[in-house]
């Protein structure tokens, strides 16, 4: 098994990843293939990217010892706080980066998909910023679940177009995306939200991510004396603020990496969105990755309380740390994930996201030493979800 965790010349993580792609697109993603590292490389676009991390986004994030938590849990728990950029999650760090990417391509037109839709306002924010047209696909189950962010997207100057077909969810909202960029690849880029899709889509946005493990190196060893924590822990569904928390930890084999999955109502309930305990190889939305299907080779619809981890496959980088054993996955339920979010709103004072608090929840399954440093990617909050928070209050 590779000991390399990085995305090959061909666009593999070990055995997945790839570009799948219909012909449409080939022109696109292969030009997107030979300059994005070129661009990204580049001394201004470097000086851009800086700028705006630092001056709109709100860049560095703390990282914050959270006292009570670690004492509740017996260890010390230490909060990378995604949660504080504007608009509220990892997601900004991305788009910031692909806005910009897509400004150097002369592409003028934007589309993306979104979950829970923070991806969605973080795409729509950036195109603001830079005066280009937004379209962004949500399931219409998620508009309907998450109809905060659909208004500050609309607020925002961006079409929400909301996708009816499948389960309404994720992966049919990506599906709609990729046929709108068939069908006017030239003016348009697509912003993906996560480490997934066609290479270079997961090696680029785990780049943009990557800012978060490099400057949760630089906080650690001024926190702790060391830059490396013990485990580092974070949700995925398609896996991008994962990505960015392990990024520069992934040759680091001493830190235990743990990647907390949605089982839903329960692995094997029929509603889950537990990739790595439930799917097989298999390609969606141009890669070659592990994903939830039927014998015959069909994507089982996933589910999750979470609309941002409602998706039927995972990232091939993850699958790679999956499969290779580099990175060590949890399964949380719904009901954990609620009992988490109330545990850290009422012993921090922070509520998080849905996504995000699996992550927390996972803290149930594990045991850590008193000295042991646990780093939790805290990487949204929960203004999103109250409508659902509210609903479990008195429960």
């Amino acid at each position: 098994m590779s000991t390399n965790y990085q995305v090959n010349d061909k666009g593999y993580y070990g055995q997945y990843g790839g570009a799948f792609i219909p012909e449409m697109l080939y022109p696109n993603v292969e030009a997107l293939k030979a300059r994005y590292l070129e661009i990204m490389a580049d001394a201004q676009f470097q000086a851009d990217l800086q700028q705006l991390l630092r001056d709109y986004v709100g860049r560095p994030t703390p990282l914050y010892f959270a006292p009570r938590l670690s004492a509740h849990y017996g260890t010390r728990i230490y909060l990378k706080r995604e949660d504080l950029n504007h608009t509220g999650a990892h997601k900004i760090n991305n788009t910031v980066g692909q806005i910009l990417l897509a400004e150097r391509l002369g592409k003028k037109r934007i589309i993306a998909e979104t979950g829970a839709g923070q991806h969605g306002v973080a795409t729509a924010t950036v195109c603001a910023l830079k005066g280009m047209e937004c379209i962004v696909y949500m399931g219409a189950t998620d508009v309907e679940r998450q109809a905060p962010n659909v208004a500050r997207m609309r607020m925002l100057g961006a079409k929400v177009v909301p996708v009816h077909s499948g389960d309404k969810t994720l992966k049919d909202a990506t599906n709609e995306a990729i046929r709108d960029w068939i069908r006017y690849p030239e003016e348009t880029h697509y912003i993906i939200g996560s480490v997934v899709g066609p290479h270079p889509f997961p090696d680029m946005v785990a780049r943009f991510q990557a800012v978060i493990s490099e400057e949760m190196r630089r906080q650690l060893k001024a926190a702790t004396g060391s830059e490396c924590p013990d485990h580092i822990i974070a949700c995925v569904g398609g896996g991008s603020n994962a990505a960015g928390a392990f990024y520069h930890y992934l040759e680091e084999t001493q830190v235990n990496l743990i990647a907390v999955e949605a089982a839903g109502r329960g692995l094997q309930s029929g509603h889950s969105a537990a990739t790595t305990a439930l799917g097989r190889t298999g390609i969606l939305h141009g890669s070659k990755t592990l994903l939830m299907q039927t014998q015959d080779g069909q994507v089982t619809e996933p589910y999750s309380i979470s609309a941002g981890l409602d998706y039927p496959g995972i990232g091939p980088m993850h699958a790679h740390l999956f499969s290779s054993k580099r990175a060590q996955f949890q399964y949380v339920t719904d009901e954990e994930a609620l009992t988490a979010a109330f545990e850290l709103s009422r012993l921090e004072g922070i509520i998080p996201a849905l996504e995000t608090a699996h992550a927390f929840a996972a803290l149930k399954h594990l045991s850590f030493g008193p000295k042991e440093v646990v780093v939790i990617n805290l990487s949204g909050r929960g203004d999103k979800d109250l409508s659902t928070y509210i609903k479990h209050l008195n429960d």
